[in-house]
């Protein structure tokens, strides 16, 4: 059935190391050749300084400006406590600021665990306090502001297919609408790619979530424990690439959490704000299936308010910022307090091998450590991936490695610079020598597996605490200038402003600036190449190096095929009644979005070892306040058209429907615009010519659209802009706000009209109170009727006699700070 509905998943690249190969990492028996062949898994495998070592591919990064938490010494110290724990976490949610960011900041920044966040839905029914976008539009905002509180988190990040269809009162609706196999397959993909120790959730499954979306979360979390281990459960995901499968594993996670419900329960028993009405204090386990009366025990509770001597505060003020970049939502947090903090925990289920023997300590109370839990987190723990008995060799060689990195850390935690770097070399060697080892042995395909991706965690992992103890930076631009030796910029140089998006088949130029702090390090090749898509041409146009200023400066042409695939959401419904998205490109399945066009690397090596860096190509933006940010480079269509509105009703009086088509270009364009129309129906006129004389430029075009005699169904009209041999029958919106970093939205240049028998009272007088996201004026207006707007002025002082009926749009409250102090006067009304 999911596959019937363009829902079978696959998998390849993804925006910011996501994925890259870590599907390749877990699959049982399958070779590298054979996935590449099978034209599914993109892989990169670059070319290195020693023929001999080979890294696993890494995704680059979208993030042009690390948070300063990920910058100098307190980015070294993370990257060390990261090195040392092979811990790892997947939290299951259901809307974005549905997550438990203190618990999760605590996990990733404090502990050094490896951390997946899964957000079923994109929060496409929450409300929107900072712009008028709804529905689909408002879900890349929600997207966009998750990834950013992410970054503060230091999460992956993995999205469901699922659509929050607005408040849900029960868990059974939700199921209903989504259908529980599509939400239990895309947690259990999760899982399965992401092979958590632990899985976590903010709801338990019960009506003390209230809302029915978070009932969903809370048990498909626990459901999901158990499901992904479990070799009958969507078995397509096993299947080996070459037979259309994902080339994925069973995975066992070994315990499953989720935080102690915070709505009361009292004598009565429990609250359900969804619904107004109590009920018992039951809960269900959906591992055992069994049902407990009264409140869930807690189980572990963390500290979230400890102060992190290298990052200056606590993991709950951190996490705090981070959620309030969630604006649409807040409107823009408060901060936290310094102090005691904590969340609770209760667990739902452990695997048998993570029970606790006699002898074992307990104490700390973590999430992997205390009374009914005993997980293993250090590199010697990944020996019991290859079973009871491993082979001597690798428990050898991961004890070694294990010891050399914890006394590593407690001599030189800290302390950037060469000979930190130079301790550091032998033991990255180390596990690039066992990763070697691991590849070419007899292991157990699902234990090679296992210990692949385990190991290149930790390559990458080394990597970026080489690049923190040498200073090695990089960016990569577009710009103006053709020539490497200028600085651009004032005091220090700096990019310039560019267009935020290139068109197909457009020429344009890409600077890549790269650094390094340590004179041992030496550069080696350096690119610009395209993420996805084939046909870009690139050129070295200039380049300079400076050696002794440990600089390098590059600058290609490079040219856009004339096929480029927009730069759009993968993932998109027919209609906003469609409580689920369907995927143009089912490979992106769970990704934030479909990769950025184009990527930028350089290779360095130290002590003869590969580092490698990258960077998705970025534009700078001038922005009123903020002044020069980074945006990802983006690719648009030459021409854009949109429709406005996208549906009126057909007058039956037999007078023309105003039809408004906007056409917007990237350059200099002319051309011609058109209707699609039924039998019968004309255009007055038939045809309109545009000419834009530059990029941004807009141009509105009016059309008279006069049907036949008697139309009936809904109609639609669709039009057609003609330019340099080309047609365009969609436009396209930025979505965002300042300081949010923005994406574009499809749609058809399409208007839906269908005859309705309206009739107006003569001489109506409507007053209109203006929501968020609000089209109903405009809706009005194409009744027949003009609707004046009531600024609060009016509200609080204003006649409203003059009007027969006022109209209090969607969100108002929200909206317009004088309503509710106006609320008498409209009552009295």
């Amino acid at each position: 059935a999911l596959k019937a509905r363009n829902h079978s998943p696959d998998c390849t690249l993804t925006e910011t190391m996501f994925f890259s190969d870590k599907t390749l990492r877990a699959a049982a028996g399958a070779t590298l050749a054979g996935l590449i062949l099978a034209g599914v898994l993109p892989i990169r495998l670059r070319a290195q300084a020693s023929e001999a070592v080979q890294l696993p591919a890494i995704e680059p990064t979208s993030i042009a400006l690390p948070l300063a938490e990920d910058r100098g010494a307190a980015a070294l110290e993370q990257s060390l406590r990261r090195l040392t724990t092979t811990a790892s976490v997947l939290m299951i949610v259901a809307h974005p600021d549905d997550e438990d960011g203190a618990l999760l900041t605590y996990l990733s920044r404090g502990l050094g665990a490896r951390c997946t966040l899964l957000t079923l839905t994109r929060g496409e029914g929450g409300q929107n306090a900072m712009s008028a976008e709804s529905y689909d539009a408002l879900g890349l905002i929600r997207t966009n502001e998750l990834l950013k509180a992410g970054l503060y988190y230091g999460v992956k990040q993995l999205w469901g297919t699922e659509i929050d269809f607005g408040f849900s009162k029960t868990q059974e609706e939700a199921f209903a609408r989504w259908g529980h196999d599509r939400v239990l397959y895309d947690a259990v993909l999760a899982v399965r790619r992401e092979r958590p120790q632990v899985i976590v959730s903010t709801f338990v499954g019960g009506i003390t979530d209230g809302h029915g979306h978070h009932q969903v979360s809370g048990e498909i979390a626990q459901e999901a424990f158990k499901a992904a281990a479990d070799p009958s459960v969507f078995p397509e995901q096993l299947k080996p690439v070459s037979q259309g499968g994902l080339g994925l594993t069973v995975w066992q996670p070994l315990a499953v959490y989720s935080m102690v419900p915070f709505a009361p329960v009292t004598e009565r028993g429990m609250y359900d704000y969804a619904t107004g009405k109590w009920a018992p204090a039951k809960f269900k386990n959906y591992v055992t299936g069994e049902i407990t009366a009264g409140v869930p025990s807690t189980d572990v509770t963390i500290q979230v308010g400890t102060r992190d001597p290298a990052l200056g505060r606590s993991y709950a003020q951190i996490a705090r910022e981070g959620w309030g970049q969630q604006k649409s939502q807040n409107g823009g947090a408060n901060p936290a307090f310094s102090g005691p903090a904590s969340t609770s925990y209760h667990l739902w289920a452990v695997a048998p091998q993570a029970v606790p023997s006699a002898g074992k300590s307990t104490e700390g109370g973590s999430l992997f450590s205390n009374a009914h839990v005993h997980i293993g987190t250090s590199l010697s723990g990944l020996a019991a991936l290859a079973g009871n008995a491993p082979p001597a060799w690798l428990s050898d060689g991961l004890h070694r490695l294990d010891e050399d990195l914890t006394q590593f850390r407690r001599q030189h935690s800290s302390q950037p610079g060469e000979t930190s770097a130079h301790a550091l070399a032998p033991f990255y060697r180390q596990a690039l020598d066992l990763r070697g080892k691991v590849a070419a042995s007899d292991l157990d395909p699902h234990a090679k597996a296992s210990l692949l991706f385990e190991l290149d965690t930790k390559i990458e992992q080394f990597q970026v605490a080489l690049k923190n103890l040498l200073g090695i930076d990089l960016i990569a631009f577009t710009t103006k200038s053709g020539n490497a030796h200028e600085i651009g910029g004032f005091r220090g140089g700096g990019p310039d402003e560019t267009p935020r998006s290139i068109w197909p088949g457009e020429e344009f130029r890409v600077r890549v600036h790269t650094t390094w702090a340590a004179a041992d390090v030496k550069l080696g090749d350096v690119a610009v190449r395209a993420q996805k898509g084939t046909g870009w041409e690139f050129n070295l146009l200039s380049n300079a190096t400076g050696p002794e200023s440990r600089t390098d400066d590059r600058i290609w042409t490079v040219h856009a095929p004339d096929n480029a695939e927009p730069t759009e959401p993968y993932f998109a419904r027919p209609n906003i009644e469609q409580p689920y998205y369907d995927l143009t490109h089912p490979e992106y399945r769970e990704h934030s979005f479909v990769p950025y066009p184009l990527e930028a690397w350089a290779e360095f090596t130290f002590d003869g070892l590969p580092i490698h860096i990258g960077k998705v190509v970025q534009t700078m933006q001038r922005v009123l306040g903020p002044g020069g940010i980074y945006e990802p480079l983006v690719v648009t269509p030459a021409i854009g058209v949109r429709m406005e509105p996208e549906a009126r009703i057909l007058p039956l009086d037999g007078s023309p429907l105003p039809v408004r088509v906007t056409v917007h270009a990237q350059a200099a364009a002319e051309g011609t615009v058109e209707l699609t129309l039924p039998a019968g129906w004309t255009a007055q006129p038939a045809s309109a010519p545009f000419r834009l004389a530059a990029a941004g430029d807009t141009e509105p075009i009016q059309f008279l659209v006069t049907p036949t005699a008697n139309p009936s169904g809904a109609i639609t009209i669709q039009a057609v802009a003609q330019c340099a041999g080309h047609a365009y029958k969609s436009g396209w919106q930025s979505v965002g706000y300042s300081g949010l970093r923005p994406y574009n939205l499809y749609k058809p240049a399409q208007l839906l009209t269908r005859k309705v028998d309206v009739k107006l009272a003569p001489n109506l007088r409507i007053g209109y109170i203006m929501g968020t996201g609000d089209e109903v004026p405009d809706a009005i207006e194409a009744l027949g009727v003009t609707p004046h707007v009531l600024p609060s002025n009016e509200l609080a002082s204003g006649d409203l006699s003059a009007y027969n009926t006022i109209v209090v749009g969607i969100r108002a409250y929200s909206a317009v700070p004088g309503l509710a102090a106006a609320q008498p006067r409209l009552n009295e009304f």
